[in-house]
């Protein structure tokens, strides 16, 4: 039912829609496909279950290794834009028309998750297409939103299939979905469940309460590791770029261009950029609350200083003293970049608040790169 599983560069949309929705009724009266293939592999449909409107998909909760794979590659950014499922309702062992119904998004990792902590019950899953994004990024873009909510409901003709008039929304997802609006429009009263969806039994036990710990968006270490592997892999095309820039012109010299030149100077040249991508992608993520202030490009920046000033002092950098300045300056402005990207992960954001910090951090990375640009310049001319 949660998030924290991608990187999203969440943000709120409060754009209000229009709730008064004619949706005809698809064929199955479940299922539509009309959003788009879904490459993913449907194993975890074990049975069906025939219900007043329609016979509706019966899912396992189990995951096999194949899922445990898929969510590892995904983890790795490895198509990451085609682990989804077909939108629609599915049901949880044997339910009927007393039974909850939970909401989720139709990203895989997600519905793996939420289905897994469903283990023992007999629920229906109302999986909304949020075009394969996680419930708290969907949210914050308008696809986990009160439109879709409203139109899934009136696809599947849920009013039809439970008595009750509820349904169980993670709590990540209340920015994108309006209570009152969906009450309006299609008479389901909307329950905000936990955060995690680890928390659904004890929170369906506690008669649908959640306590403060359930509430609580955690973002300990384990979390910000969890999303370094597709960072690493999303930004490489930053440390490529870096890598081939600086390499061709570390050939130039007082006559003219040397390609022998710049080709001794790759190895030299990709250990500095590693320098400040690990210290950007990996140290400062682990490292986050205990870095001194709030922005996260300055907080790049203190741990690309730090990490560049331990090179320097272990002679871990190749060249005279000036070279090695233009490389402290190269590796906390790089570091401080990459870190500024990490907002789009965390939960201590916002739109304005990313604004606003670029505004100052941009300028301040850029001068640190034109100052090793001109030391090296320097270097060249004496």
């Amino acid at each position: 039912m949660g998030c924290s599983d991608q990187k999203c560069g969440c943000e709120n949309s409060n754009e209000l829609v229009s709730l008064q929705l004619k949706v005809p009724a698809n064929d199955c009266g479940c299922q539509t496909t009309s959003d788009g293939p879904v490459p993913t592999s449907k194993r975890y449909i074990i049975g069906s279950i025939q219900t007043k409107a329609s016979e509706i998909p019966q899912i396992s909760t189990r995951l096999d290794w194949k899922d445990y794979l898929g969510a590892f590659k995904v983890r790795w950014g490895i198509r990451r834009d085609y682990y989804r499922v077909d939108p629609g309702l599915y049901a949880i062992g044997i339910p009927n028309e007393r039974s909850d119904v939970f909401v989720t998004a139709n990203y895989k990792f997600t519905f793996d998750l939420v289905r897994k902590n469903l283990f023992g019950m007999n629920a229906w899953l109302l999986v909304l297409n949020t075009k394969g994004v996680n419930v708290w990024c969907a949210a914050g873009k308008g696809t986990f939103g009160t439109k879709e909510l409203v139109r899934r409901i009136q696809l599947t003709s849920l009013d039809k299939i439970v008595i009750h008039r509820q349904v169980i929304l993670p709590q990540l997802g209340a920015t994108g979905v309006a209570a009152h609006l969906v009450k309006e429009a299609s008479g389901f009263t909307v329950i905000y469940g936990p955060v995690r969806a680890t928390d659904i039994p004890a929170f369906v036990q506690a008669n649908y309460k959640a306590s403060k710990e359930m509430r609580r968006v955690k973002f300990d270490w384990y979390d910000r590791l969890k999303l370094v592997p597709n960072d690493i892999i999303y930004n490489m095309r930053y440390l490529l770029a870096m890598l081939i820039v600086i390499s061709v012109l570390s050939g130039i010299n007082t006559n003219g261009y040397s390609i022998q030149q710049a080709l001794r100077n790759i190895i030299p040249i990709a250990k500095i950029v590693a320098a400040g991508y690990i210290a950007g992608i990996v140290l400062t993520p682990l490292l986050l609350p205990y870095i001194p202030t709030r922005n996260f490009s300055f907080k790049g920046l203190i741990i690309g200083i730090i990490v560049s000033m331990l090179l320097f002092l272990n002679h871990s950098l190749d060249g005279s003293l000036i070279v090695n300045l233009a490389e402290i300056f190269f590796i906390s402005s790089f570091s401080s970049f990459l870190a500024m990207n990490f907002t789009g992960a965390s939960t201590y954001t916002s739109l304005a608040g990313v604004k606003k910090e670029m505004k100052i951090a941009v300028p301040v990375q850029v001068i640190f790169t034109a100052l090793a640009v001109i030391l090296l310049v320097l270097e060249i001319a004496i």
